[in-house]
């Protein structure tokens, strides 16, 4: 049952020009002017210094292959280099609701009819196998990404439908998902998407258009998933495997693990295997529970859901411990120097928390996508919008980071682009969207899951202003300019003193699973004061290698400490628990942020790797910045988890 289900992008717009604009305001801005260009450029090869994408000139070379047209060896990149236009075009989609743009409009029209020109008749729409070989199509579900493509470009559609009113992309992706539909329903043809996203997309189809064949589709893959098949064992992707004598790049058929297909999902209970695939897994399942009121299958996304943020976690929200499979390990092993946590990850699981919030305000939710957003999520991109982190360590040591071996994957330093690029897209959709996990709607309640400067309009008649510099500032405002109805804000685990009020009134509100909820009318006004102190963070001692350690947070805000601020050395530093955090001023360079200054000591070097002579400690002052900006100033080191 859908209880505070996600509003509308057209229901939510930002303050504009006004000095409470918002932290968010400033951030869909920068994904508006400079992300966005930046990244068509990257699609159309144009930008500089960027690793080649080829993405838009796939889909021209598809269509002139339809044509029967020779291209040659005409595909360039990864399996699913598409989806990396879907997902700027549903960015594009959000930013048009938000920021109308004529030029920015035009460009979008021209790349969708480009991606028009290169569907099959038959509905089908892929690059990849169109130009490659059309024979084999739908024949490798486990590596060949198809239904992830289609997914993502079934988000783009919506978004862009939503943004704009323009529906071409959006008939495209339903002669698509009819293709789909006869492959999988009518012929019953086996097999399920080995990279989940067509469910949660499909879901998404399905409550734009009222289209049932879409909530038919979603509901039949994620039912089928892990089903045992006759041959191979019982393991469909095995039994694929064995039809064919080609594959991709490789993927093991028989670990059913890393692509969640071990059990049935409604009997599944730990988090596993590819950390992507399964959150936007999850996704799916926890809307079609909302959709169908499958209780069993929510039941299941409640296990999952805490098997993640009780066990496999990072502070930070990020989640994929291991470079190896991108995966998800064991309970509470969560190294900080080889941690994955990909950004594409800590994006995913806002939309399972978001998700889940739809079918039950309750603020632990709400305070993990928080989580997720306010670190993981921004610490995948620079400031200026320009670089990228797929991978989000939690410690870094230059010399080491990058460059040996076992810690490869985690970079000192963000990449202008990447050729598996499906991160930065992500991140700019998830910005720009930012609104519509920020709010939901029930009945006659307006839930406010995240602090966003805006207005927002609700289906029962409700316009709402918010006013905050969230998450720097602790103070939220909320205005009702029309209607009336609940009011229901979340209160975050962080804030251990918060004062809700309705001005000029002591109507108190009423606590419910962390939301405050106040009966409100129009003219009224909700003042938030939320506690901004700075605290330690400490670990469970089953995550071993925080043992003896602390980390700082401030808000949503975990932060960390960088070798520039701290004499070019963190890893002779040490926190004293015991002493008060303080403010440390400002870094213009960071965009204004506050720092954060702590007392603690420095260990004294040795002459030798080992000795037998204790080392000094010197007391020093410890200066602590926002993980989110970390690495924003040239190659140095990194920590969050501090010695105490």
């Amino acid at each position: 049952m859908k209880i505070g289900r996600r509003i509308s992008i057209k229901q939510y717009s930002p303050l504009k020009g006004t000095p409470s604009e918002g932290f968010i305001m400033r951030y869909q801005k920068l994904i508006k002017d400079v992300v966005i260009p930046y990244q068509y450029d990257v699609l159309c090869d144009k930008a500089e210094g960027a690793e080649k994408s080829h993405v838009v000139q796939n889909f021209i070379n598809a269509a002139a292959a339809l044509k029967g047209e020779d291209v040659g060896d005409g595909f360039y990149g990864m399996v699913f280099q598409d989806s990396d236009a879907a997902k700027w075009l549903e960015a594009v989609g959000f930013s048009l609701a938000l920021f109308p743009d004529k030029k920015l409009e035009e460009t979008a029209d021209s790349l969708i009819d480009i991606i028009a020109a290169a569907q099959d008749e038959d509905g089908y729409l892929n690059t990849y196998f169109t130009i490659k070989d059309r024979d084999k199509r739908w024949k490798n579900l486990l590596e060949g990404h198809e239904l992830y493509c289609s997914g993502h470009f079934m988000e783009a559609a919506v978004a862009y439908f939503d943004g704009t009113g323009k529906d071409k992309l959006l008939n495209v992706m339903l002669k698509n998902v009819e293709h789909i539909y006869k492959h999988f329903i009518t012929e019953k043809h086996e097999g399920y998407p080995g990279h989940p996203e067509v469910e949660l997309a499909l879901l998404k189809m399905y409550r734009a258009t009222g289209e049932k064949k879409c909530l038919e589709l979603a509901e039949h893959f994620i039912n089928v998933r892990g089903v045992p098949v006759e041959g191979g064992d019982g393991n469909f992707y095995k039994k694929e495997a064995a039809q064919r004598d080609w594959t991709v790049w490789g993927n093991n058929a028989e670990d059913s693990y890393y692509q969640q297909s071990f059990a049935p999902v409604r009997e599944q209970s730990d988090a596993v295997g590819h950390s992507v695939r399964a959150v936007y897994l999850y996704t799916g399942m926890a809307d079609l529970a909302a959709e169908t009121d499958d209780k069993e299958l929510l039941t299941a996304c409640e296990r999952l859901w805490s098997s993640i943020t009780d066990k496999r976690m990072y502070v930070t929200g990020g989640i994929g411990s291991t470079g190896i499979g991108e995966s998800f390990t064991v309970d509470y092993d969560l190294p900080n120097d080889t941690a994955y946590a990909e950004t594409c990850a800590s994006c995913g699981l806002m939309f399972f928390a978001s998700a889940m919030l739809s079918q039950n305000p309750d603020s632990r939710f709400g305070d993990i996508m928080e989580k997720a957003f306010y670190n993981t999520v921004l610490a995948g991109m620079q400031l200026d919008g320009k670089r990228f982190f797929y991978v989000n360590p939690l410690e870094v040591i230059p010399g080491i980071s990058g460059i040996a071996a076992t810690h490869w994957h985690d970079k000192p330093q963000r990449p202008e682009w990447f050729a598996c690029a499906c991160c930065p897209p992500n991140v700019a959709r998830t910005v720009a969207s930012f609104g519509t996990y920020a709010y939901g709607e029930g009945e006659n309640t307006a839930y406010c899951h995240l602090y966003a400067a805006g207005e927002t309009e609700f289906s029962f008649g409700m316009k709402l202003r918010c006013e905050t510099d969230f998450p720097h500032g602790f103070t939220v405002k909320y205005t009702v300019l029309e209607g009336s109805g609940t009011l229901a804000v979340r209160v975050p685990n962080w804030s251990v003193n918060t004062s809700v009020k309705l001005e000029n009134s002591e109507i108190s509100a009423e606590m419910k699973q962390g939301y405050a909820y106040i009966k409100v009318t129009a003219g009224d006004v909700v003042n938030i004061d939320l506690d901004g102190s700075a605290r330690f963070v400490y670990s469970s001692s089953k995550a071993a290698e925080n043992t003896g350690c602390a980390a700082v947070q401030r808000g949503a805000l975990v932060y960390c400490f960088e070798g520039v601020d701290n004499g070019g050395d963190v890893l002779s530093l040490s926190l004293d628990d015991n002493a008060e955090i303080t403010s440390g001023g400002t870094v213009p360079e960071l965009g204004g942020v506050e720092t954060l200054k702590v007392k603690g000591y420095r260990t004294s070097e040795t002459d030798s790797l080992y000795t037998f002579e204790k080392p000094k400690k010197i007391p020093e002052t410890l200066t602590a910045v926002p993980y989110y900006t970390w690495g924003n100033r040239g190659e140095n080191q990194m920590r969050v988890w501090m010695p105490c």
